[in-house]
């Protein structure tokens, strides 16, 4: 059997994990539970339904093939022989915060010698809701992959599904000389698009002051938390200032981070964080479903200007070139850089690219999609839904933001001994938009 090589991005993401840096996403699921046993019924349910999803029965294994010069150091997906579903869904006991909860758990790494990903069911104490905390590498679903592994054990529902693109066939020992003069063009371009990416993110990383309060020692140590605000005050401050809904998302996180830096006493004068905003170039109707097709825009939070409406302006403004420019140049689309290093490439140089992170960006604020529809577990409606993004070495904050029902949901996750005080920089999230709103006059 051929096996089923990681795309080179994926590759990167196994590589560079560490004990203290797992490379997971996230996310916590809150339902609204119509008795006390609605918990472990959801246990039940999640473990039963795994078994029928080929996608979560695939583990990664190493592959040294020395004679393929595109396999040699790789690693491939593979179903495991030894599939256990209950190994993968946990009930614990009941608490009555989910996220001190959630935020332990993020901190342990997914077991990588069988499927990486987890399903965690946190009975709530009032007895009247439970949560749940999917945890999948990186390596194997980007935030849409997830998406979809998430809802195929929920309840069922209509989800479009993706069409499949034509197999491949199975790669030779080596290439097919029928197709060099391509290969040798299409590498010069992909040459001269490296070093366009490369020369982006040095002039990226020059004049810059961040901040101590985004960068920490690794502890290995995770906290998370949340925040759900009502998307049609967004839809209000994007109606009248004009740009996206991603846009003003994004502003509220400088206005958030600048509130919370000057009450902790940080301050925020010139202080300019390089957040990375990474991009989907996956077409979920059409897209390969596995492997992560991820771009990525990089842009300086002006977290030292007093005016909420000139940090959504400098937000749009920002956003606005690097949509002209497109994901596949700038330092933002750093991690195309992926697919022009060689698979032994990443196994020998991942522990040094997860060093060099907080070098690249300062912050990740990520999007994630999700269904319009009403999702369900074991007939109970999913309430809100928190999602977690990886955090990278040397960062002490990142932050993830959904869509869901009418409601904007933020996540976020922090090494706990950096940021005791999350929970002040979920509050000022809030506190952003309100301010937003007055600034608008509406």
């Amino acid at each position: 059997m051929t096996p089923d090589l990681l795309a080179p991005l994926d590759l990167a993401f196994w590589n560079i994990e560490s004990a203290q840096h797992p490379m997971h996403l996230g996310a916590l699921g809150v339902f609204e539970a119509h008795s006390p046993t609605a918990g472990a019924h959801a246990a039940d349910l999640l473990a039963a339904r795994a078994a029928a999803v080929p996608g979560l029965r695939m583990r990664i294994r190493d592959v040294w093939q020395p004679l393929d010069p595109f396999a040699f150091g790789s690693a491939a997906r593979e179903p495991a022989p030894d599939f256990e579903p209950l190994d993968h869904v946990r009930l614990h006991a009941p608490t009555a915060d989910f996220h001190t909860v959630a935020g332990r758990l993020m901190e342990r790494p997914l077991e990588r010698g069988r499927p990486p990903w987890e399903a965690h069911v946190l009975p709530g104490e009032d007895g009247v809701s439970f949560a749940v905390l999917f945890k999948f590498h990186h390596a194997l679903a980007d935030g849409l992959r997830a998406l979809m592994l998430a809802a195929a054990i929920m309840d069922p529902m209509d989800m479009p599904e993706p069409r499949p693109r034509p197999a491949e066939p199975p790669r030779g020992l080596f290439p097919d000389v029928r197709k060099l003069p391509g290969l040798v063009r299409g590498t010069l371009s992909d040459v001269g698009r490296a070093l366009d990416i490369g020369t982006s993110v040095a002039r990226a990383t020059l004049g810059v002051r961040s901040t101590p309060a985004l960068t920490s020692q690794p502890t290995g140590t995770r906290r998370t938390a949340g925040v759900a605000l009502d998307l049609d005050e967004v839809h209000r401050v994007r109606k009248t200032v004009g740009g996206t809904v991603n846009d003003v998302l994004i502003a509220v996180v400088a206005g958030a981070l600048r509130r919370w830096l000057d009450e902790r006493g940080d301050g925020s004068d010139g202080v300019t964080p390089r957040a990375l905003i990474p991009v989907s170039r996956r077409r979920p109707r059409t897209a390969h479903p596995q492997g992560n097709r991820l771009s990525g825009y990089l842009i300086h939070l002006p977290v030292d200007d007093p005016d909420p409406l000139g940090r959504l302006r400098t937000v749009r403004t920002a956003m606005d070139r690097n949509k002209d420019a497109g994901p596949h140049r700038g330092a933002g689309a750093v991690a195309l850089l992926a697919d022009h290093v060689p698979p032994l490439g990443h196994r020998l140089g991942g522990p040094v690219v997860g060093q060099a992170a907080r070098l690249l960006f300062d912050i990740l604020v990520t999007s994630v999609p999700l269904p319009s529809l009403g999702l369900k577990l074991g007939g109970c409606p999913l309430a809100e839904v928190y999602p977690f993004a990886p955090l990278a070495r040397g960062q002490a904050l990142a932050v993830a933001v959904s869509t869901y029902r009418g409601r904007v949901h933020y996540g976020l996750v922090a090494d706990a001994e950096a940021v005791p005080d999350l929970d002040l920089l979920a509050r000022a999230l809030s506190e952003e938009v309100e301010t937003l709103i007055i600034a608008c006059g509406s």
